[in-house]
C-alpha cells in the first residue's frame, strides 16, 4: 500500500537539513514498529519520498512524505505510533492511504503556501496592504537569479499567484514550487522590498510554509490547487 503521512517541522528542528531529516524518519520508522517496504538488491533501503525538501531555518505545517507498507491495522494507528517516537519539533499530522495509481508526492508539487512573519515588530513598510497591492499589480516581476554556472532572468510575477497582508501585519503569499519553476518566497520578499523603498535583513524574520499543493486543473483551466493530503 502507498501512503502518504504530512507532518510539521517548528522550533530548533527547523535548522535540521533534508538528509538528516531522511535519516531522522528511517529510524522512526522502525521505531514505530511500521511495516515499511524496503527495496530489492544488494543494498535495501525504506521506499520512501519527501515532497519538496524544505530549506534550512523555515518551518512549516505542511510536509509531506511518501512511504510504501506490506501492511497496517489503520492510518490512526500509524500516526499515533509515529507521534510517539517524533521528537520536539516535528509532529505526524496525518496519514492517508493512496491509490496505486497515485503520483508520488515529488511529482504532485505545484505550489505553496508561506507565512512571512517579523521577529519583532512588523514589516517596516508604510501601508502594506496598499504596497503589496501594487506590487502584485505590476506587470512582470523581474529577477536576476545568480548560481555557480550561470546567470538566470526571470519573471517572479508568472509563479507568485497570491500575496496578501495579514491582521498581525504577517505576509502571505502561494507560490510556484512545482520543479520547473520553484519560487522562493525570500525572492518575493526581496523584490518587494525593492519596490517599497525598505530595507529587511533575512535574520529579521521567519519563513513558515504553511501547506503544499498539487494542481488538479486541466488544460486550459487556470490553477486548481489543492492540498497534498487531499490528491489521491
Amino acid at each position: 500500500m502507498k501512503v502518504r503521512i504530512k507532518f510539521a517541522k517548528y522550533g530548533a528542528m527547523k535548522f535540521i537539513g533534508h538528509l538528516d531529516m531522511m535519516r531522522f524518519f528511517q529510524k522512526a520508522m522502525r521505531r514505530a514498529g511500521i511495516d515499511i517496504r524496503y527495496s530489492e538488491g544488494f543494498s535495501p533501503h525504506q521506499i520512501m519520498s519527501f515532497a519538496a525538501p524544505l530549506g534550512v531555518g523555515i518551518e512549516s505545517s505542511g510536509e509531506y512524505m511518501d512511504i510504501e507498507v506490506l501492511s497496517m491495522t489503520s492510518t490512526e494507528d500509524m500516526k499515533q505510533a509515529l507521534n510517539q517516537v517524533m521528537v520536539e519539533g516535528v509532529d505526524v499530522l496525518d496519514v492517508c492511504v493512496l491509490p496505486d495509481n497515485a503520483k508520488n508526492a515529488m511529482a504532485s508539487v505545484a505550489a505553496a503556501s508561506y507565512r512571512l512573519k517579523m521577529k519583532e515588530g512588523s514589516f517596516p513598510i508604510d501601508d502594506l496592504n496598499g504596497k503589496l497591492q501594487g506590487f502584485y499589480g505590476q506587470e512582470q516581476i523581474p529577477y536576476t537569479k545568480e548560481t555557480k554556472k550561470s546567470v538566470v532572468e526571470l519573471d517572479l510575477k508568472q509563479g507568485l499567484y497570491e500575496i496578501a497582508a495579514d491582521s498581525d501585519g504577517s505576509i502571505r503569499m502561494l507560490v510556484n514550487a512545482s520543479s520547473s519553476g520553484n519560487i522562493k518566497p525570500t525572492m518575493i520578499l526581496e523584490k518587494l522590498c525593492e519596490f517599497a523603498g525598505v530595507e529587511v535583513p533575512n535574520s529579521a524574520y521567519q519563513v513558515t510554509r504553511l501547506e503544499t499543493y498539487a494542481d488538479l486543473a486541466k488544460d486550459g483551466e487556470g490553477h486548481k490547487f489543492v492540498p497534498l493530503a487531499s490528491v489521491g
